[in-house]
């Protein structure tokens, strides 16, 4: 079933931030890891600087929420000494009983095509490739783009907003240090929401932990 064309996509407001924060849980419990940090990471993003509050959008089935996206500022220092401003997409959440039905692809195309109108160049993200390369997303490989420290990352997609975007790019990425959640912090957020069990060595986890093992060196120089 395809949801894509009954959905209303809209922006989050602040009585809505109780339910996404929901929503985002259960769409991450022991999906990545045992339990989730997602939730928490949504609930300290919102008020930091480089969070982009015109792309925190909802997806609605009726007048239920059932997805989200949000993004945040960041950029790639290329090796050509220039610094390149681009976003960062996630968290991006949908229910369990509305994924596969177009809610996440909507999202991703709708923010996409507003953050394009805002005069963005480009989005990065860290995710399964099994899921990002089918929506517009490539590796970040291919423009000659690594992370931080200098490694190539299979999680690691780019996508640019428009032609051309990245073409001198290469170089490396840089997030927001808020991704890295604390995670006693994140535990002691969730223990305000119901009891869920905590699953360890799911199939999805395994595959997380694969995708984030899987690094190679930058070959290019980094000044």
């Amino acid at each position: 079933m395809d949801l894509s064309k009954e959905l209303v996509i809209r922006r989050e407001q602040p009585a809505d931030y109780a339910t996404v924060e929901q929503v985002v849980r259960e769409a991450f419990w022991n999906v990545y890891t045992p339990a989730c940090t997602e939730h928490y990471l949504l609930h300290i993003m919102r008020d930091h600087p480089a969070f982009v509050p015109e792309l925190d959008m909802l997806a609605l089935v009726g007048e239920k929420i059932a997805g989200s996206v949000v993004y945040m500022r960041s950029f790639i220092l290329a090796c050509n000494g220039i610094r390149y401003e681009t976003l960062t997409l996630g968290p991006i959440a949908v229910l369990p009983e509305y994924q596969r039905q177009g809610v996440g692809r909507s999202l991703i195309s709708q923010s996409r095509e507003l953050a394009r109108r805002m005069g963005f160049r480009a989005i990065l993200l860290c995710g399964d490739p099994d899921y990002y390369l089918g929506q517009g997303f490539v590796p970040a490989e291919t423009y000659g783009i690594c992370n931080s420290e200098g490694l190539y990352m299979e999680g690691l997609h780019a996508c640019e907003l428009y032609e051309g975007a990245l073409a001198d790019a290469g170089g490396r990425y840089h997030e927001e240090d808020i991704y890295n959640v604390d995670e006693a912090a994140a535990q002691a957020f969730d223990r305000q929401f119901p009891p869920k069990e905590i699953v360890v060595g799911t199939p999805s986890q395994r595959r997380f932990a694969e995708v984030v093992a899987s690094v190679s060196p930058h070959s290019l120089h980094q000044g």
